[in-house]
Protein backbone atom coordinates (compact mmCIF):
# COMPACT_ATOMS: atom_id res chain seq x y z
CA UNK A 1 0.00 0.00 0.00
CA UNK A 2 0.90 3.49 -0.87
CA UNK A 3 2.38 5.65 1.86
CA UNK A 4 -0.38 8.12 1.49
CA UNK A 5 -3.01 5.97 1.61
CA UNK A 6 -1.99 4.04 4.11
CA UNK A 7 -2.17 7.20 6.17
CA UNK A 8 -5.80 7.74 5.43
CA UNK A 9 -6.88 4.54 6.34
CA UNK A 10 -5.58 4.98 9.24
CA UNK A 11 -7.12 8.54 9.87
CA UNK A 12 -10.39 6.54 9.23
CA UNK A 13 -9.95 3.37 11.08
CA UNK A 14 -7.57 4.96 14.06
CA UNK A 15 -5.83 2.31 16.64
CA UNK A 16 -8.36 -0.30 14.54
CA UNK A 17 -6.07 0.29 11.33
CA UNK A 18 -4.63 -3.90 11.59
CA UNK A 19 -8.11 -5.17 11.49
CA UNK A 20 -8.41 -3.15 8.43
CA UNK A 21 -5.62 -4.56 7.23
CA UNK A 22 -6.38 -7.99 8.13
CA UNK A 23 -9.97 -8.05 6.42
CA UNK A 24 -8.74 -6.65 3.17
CA UNK A 25 -5.92 -9.02 3.04
CA UNK A 26 -8.78 -12.08 3.85
CA UNK A 27 -10.44 -10.53 0.43
CA UNK A 28 -7.30 -10.58 -1.37
CA UNK A 29 -6.78 -13.95 -0.62
CA UNK A 30 -9.98 -15.77 -0.66
CA UNK A 31 -12.30 -13.11 -2.15
CA UNK A 32 -12.54 -13.94 -6.12
CA UNK A 33 -12.03 -17.95 -5.72
CA UNK A 34 -14.78 -17.78 -3.06
CA UNK A 35 -16.80 -15.52 -5.73
CA UNK A 36 -17.23 -12.05 -3.20
CA UNK A 37 -15.01 -9.60 -5.90
CA UNK A 38 -14.09 -9.47 -9.27
CA UNK A 39 -10.38 -9.74 -9.92
CA UNK A 40 -10.12 -6.51 -11.36
CA UNK A 41 -11.36 -5.25 -7.54
CA UNK A 42 -8.18 -6.54 -5.86
CA UNK A 43 -5.44 -3.55 -6.25
CA UNK A 44 -7.97 -1.44 -5.79
CA UNK A 45 -9.73 -2.53 -2.73
CA UNK A 46 -8.91 0.16 -0.30
CA UNK A 47 -9.59 2.88 -2.14
CA UNK A 48 -12.67 1.83 -4.22
CA UNK A 49 -14.34 -0.65 -1.37
CA UNK A 50 -13.14 -0.64 2.05
CA UNK A 51 -12.52 3.00 3.09
CA UNK A 52 -15.37 3.94 0.17
CA UNK A 53 -17.29 1.79 2.80
CA UNK A 54 -15.75 2.96 6.30
CA UNK A 55 -15.85 6.60 5.82
CA UNK A 56 -19.97 6.39 5.68
CA UNK A 57 -19.62 5.87 9.97
CA UNK A 58 -19.35 9.56 9.69
CA UNK A 59 -23.30 9.70 9.07
CA UNK A 60 -24.27 6.68 11.80
CA UNK A 61 -24.72 7.93 15.36
CA UNK A 62 -22.73 6.87 18.22
CA UNK A 63 -24.13 3.32 19.74
CA UNK A 64 -27.06 3.00 17.37
CA UNK A 65 -28.53 -0.04 15.43
CA UNK A 66 -27.46 -0.73 12.28
CA UNK A 67 -28.73 -3.44 10.13
CA UNK A 68 -26.55 -3.56 6.70
CA UNK A 69 -28.64 -5.62 3.63
CA UNK A 70 -27.47 -7.58 1.68
CA UNK A 71 -23.81 -7.59 3.04
CA UNK A 72 -21.94 -9.57 0.59
CA UNK A 73 -18.45 -9.60 0.61
CA UNK A 74 -19.03 -7.73 3.93
CA UNK A 75 -19.31 -3.71 2.16
CA UNK A 76 -20.00 -2.04 4.12
CA UNK A 77 -20.92 -3.92 7.03
CA UNK A 78 -17.70 -5.06 8.17
CA UNK A 79 -15.08 -1.27 7.44
CA UNK A 80 -18.37 0.10 9.66
CA UNK A 81 -17.85 -2.81 12.53
CA UNK A 82 -14.08 -1.85 12.59
CA UNK A 83 -14.06 1.38 12.12
CA UNK A 84 -17.03 2.00 15.09
CA UNK A 85 -17.12 -0.87 17.44
CA UNK A 86 -19.91 0.86 19.44
CA UNK A 87 -22.62 -0.18 16.47
CA UNK A 88 -25.20 -2.36 17.42
CA UNK A 89 -24.65 -3.81 13.72
CA UNK A 90 -26.34 -6.92 12.18
CA UNK A 91 -25.45 -7.67 8.29
CA UNK A 92 -28.25 -9.75 6.58
CA UNK A 93 -27.28 -11.52 3.56
CA UNK A 94 -29.34 -14.33 1.86
CA UNK A 95 -26.34 -16.71 0.49
CA UNK A 96 -25.49 -19.10 2.46
CA UNK A 97 -21.81 -18.89 1.15
CA UNK A 98 -22.11 -15.75 2.02
CA UNK A 99 -23.22 -16.06 5.58
CA UNK A 100 -20.48 -18.44 5.67
CA UNK A 101 -18.06 -15.98 4.78
CA UNK A 102 -19.23 -13.07 6.74
CA UNK A 103 -19.15 -14.84 10.16
CA UNK A 104 -15.91 -16.38 9.14
CA UNK A 105 -14.55 -12.90 9.42
CA UNK A 106 -16.39 -12.07 12.32
CA UNK A 107 -14.97 -14.89 14.28
CA UNK A 108 -11.32 -14.10 13.20
CA UNK A 109 -11.70 -10.26 14.06
CA UNK A 110 -13.19 -10.44 16.42
CA UNK A 111 -15.84 -7.81 15.82
CA UNK A 112 -18.82 -7.62 17.31
CA UNK A 113 -21.46 -7.72 14.28
CA UNK A 114 -24.40 -10.46 14.30
CA UNK A 115 -24.79 -11.97 11.09
CA UNK A 116 -28.22 -13.14 9.95
CA UNK A 117 -29.17 -15.25 6.74
CA UNK A 118 -32.46 -13.83 5.66
CA UNK A 119 -33.83 -11.09 3.29
CA UNK A 120 -35.37 -7.87 4.69
CA UNK A 121 -38.91 -8.04 2.47
CA UNK A 122 -39.40 -11.70 4.80
CA UNK A 123 -41.74 -11.05 7.53
CA UNK A 124 -39.52 -13.07 10.25
CA UNK A 125 -36.81 -10.39 9.24
CA UNK A 126 -38.46 -7.67 9.75
CA UNK A 127 -40.11 -8.37 13.00
CA UNK A 128 -36.35 -9.38 14.19
CA UNK A 129 -34.88 -5.98 13.12
CA UNK A 130 -37.76 -3.75 13.45
CA UNK A 131 -37.48 -0.78 14.78
CA UNK A 132 -33.52 0.17 13.55
CA UNK A 133 -32.07 3.36 13.80
CA UNK A 134 -30.44 2.74 10.25
CA UNK A 135 -30.17 0.52 7.64
CA UNK A 136 -27.20 0.38 4.87
CA UNK A 137 -27.25 -0.67 1.45
CA UNK A 138 -24.63 -0.77 -1.22
CA UNK A 139 -25.07 -2.02 -4.92
CA UNK A 140 -28.32 -3.84 -3.33
CA UNK A 141 -30.71 -2.92 -5.98
CA UNK A 142 -32.60 0.38 -7.10
CA UNK A 143 -33.34 2.72 -4.75
CA UNK A 144 -37.29 1.77 -5.27
CA UNK A 145 -37.12 -1.73 -4.33
CA UNK A 146 -34.82 -0.58 -1.29
CA UNK A 147 -36.96 1.93 0.16
CA UNK A 148 -39.77 -1.03 0.38
CA UNK A 149 -37.89 -3.67 1.71
CA UNK A 150 -35.64 -1.53 4.13
CA UNK A 151 -37.91 1.22 5.49
CA UNK A 152 -40.00 -1.10 6.92
CA UNK A 153 -36.87 -2.12 9.20
CA UNK A 154 -36.99 1.19 10.60
CA UNK A 155 -38.29 3.18 13.10
CA UNK A 156 -39.93 6.37 12.59
CA UNK A 157 -37.53 8.65 12.18
CA UNK A 158 -35.23 6.20 11.01
CA UNK A 159 -32.28 6.28 8.30
CA UNK A 160 -31.83 4.56 4.99
CA UNK A 161 -27.73 4.94 4.41
CA UNK A 162 -27.85 3.47 0.41
CA UNK A 163 -24.49 4.02 -1.13
CA UNK A 164 -24.46 4.96 -4.48
CA UNK A 165 -22.49 5.81 -7.27
CA UNK A 166 -22.30 9.18 -9.57
CA UNK A 167 -25.93 9.11 -10.74
CA UNK A 168 -27.56 9.07 -7.44
CA UNK A 169 -29.10 12.19 -8.25
CA UNK A 170 -30.76 10.78 -11.47
CA UNK A 171 -31.96 7.68 -9.64
CA UNK A 172 -33.43 9.84 -6.84
CA UNK A 173 -35.57 11.97 -9.24
CA UNK A 174 -36.70 9.26 -11.00
CA UNK A 175 -37.43 7.07 -8.16
CA UNK A 176 -38.97 9.84 -5.67
CA UNK A 177 -42.53 9.10 -5.77
CA UNK A 178 -41.94 5.43 -4.86
CA UNK A 179 -39.62 6.41 -1.94
CA UNK A 180 -42.41 8.91 -0.51
CA UNK A 181 -44.88 5.88 -1.42
CA UNK A 182 -42.75 3.25 0.77
CA UNK A 183 -42.80 6.16 3.50
CA UNK A 184 -39.99 8.01 2.86
CA UNK A 185 -39.52 11.54 3.91
CA UNK A 186 -36.44 13.81 3.10
CA UNK A 187 -34.77 11.67 0.66
CA UNK A 188 -31.95 13.56 -0.20
CA UNK A 189 -27.99 12.81 -2.29
CA UNK A 190 -24.91 13.76 0.11
CA UNK A 191 -21.53 12.62 -0.17
CA UNK A 192 -18.63 11.46 2.63
CA UNK A 193 -15.25 11.06 3.07
CA UNK A 194 -14.11 14.51 1.02
CA UNK A 195 -11.24 14.80 3.20
CA UNK A 196 -10.07 11.37 2.86
CA UNK A 197 -11.03 9.88 -0.43
CA UNK A 198 -10.11 11.44 -4.06
CA UNK A 199 -13.38 10.30 -4.87
CA UNK A 200 -15.91 10.49 -2.24
CA UNK A 201 -18.41 8.27 -0.94
CA UNK A 202 -21.95 9.34 -2.37
CA UNK A 203 -24.74 8.56 -0.51
CA UNK A 204 -28.86 8.62 -0.81
CA UNK A 205 -30.13 9.47 2.79
CA UNK A 206 -34.31 8.76 3.23
CA UNK A 207 -35.35 9.15 6.93
CA UNK A 208 -38.83 6.56 7.33
CA UNK A 209 -41.54 9.01 8.24
CA UNK A 210 -42.55 9.67 11.40
CA UNK A 211 -46.71 8.32 10.65
CA UNK A 212 -45.57 4.88 9.00
CA UNK A 213 -45.70 2.80 11.79
CA UNK A 214 -49.40 3.90 12.41
CA UNK A 215 -50.56 3.24 8.58
CA UNK A 216 -48.71 -0.12 8.90
CA UNK A 217 -50.55 -0.86 12.59
CA UNK A 218 -53.91 0.14 10.39
CA UNK A 219 -53.08 -2.26 7.89
CA UNK A 220 -52.62 -4.83 9.92
CA UNK A 221 -55.66 -4.10 12.25
CA UNK A 222 -57.44 -4.27 8.46
CA UNK A 223 -56.25 -7.61 8.13
CA UNK A 224 -57.11 -9.22 10.86
CA UNK A 225 -60.38 -8.55 10.76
Amino acid sequence: MAAALEDRAKRVFGDHYPKAVAFTDLLVEHGVERGLIGPREVDRLWERHVLNSAVVAELLPRGCRVVDVGSGAGLPGIPLAIARPDLQLTMLEPMARRVAWLTEVVDALGLTAEVLRGRAEEAAVRERLADSDVVTARAVAPLERLARWCLPLLRPGGQLVALKGESAAEELERDAQAVRRAGGTGARVTTCGGDVLELPTTVVLVEREEQASRRDGARRGRKDR
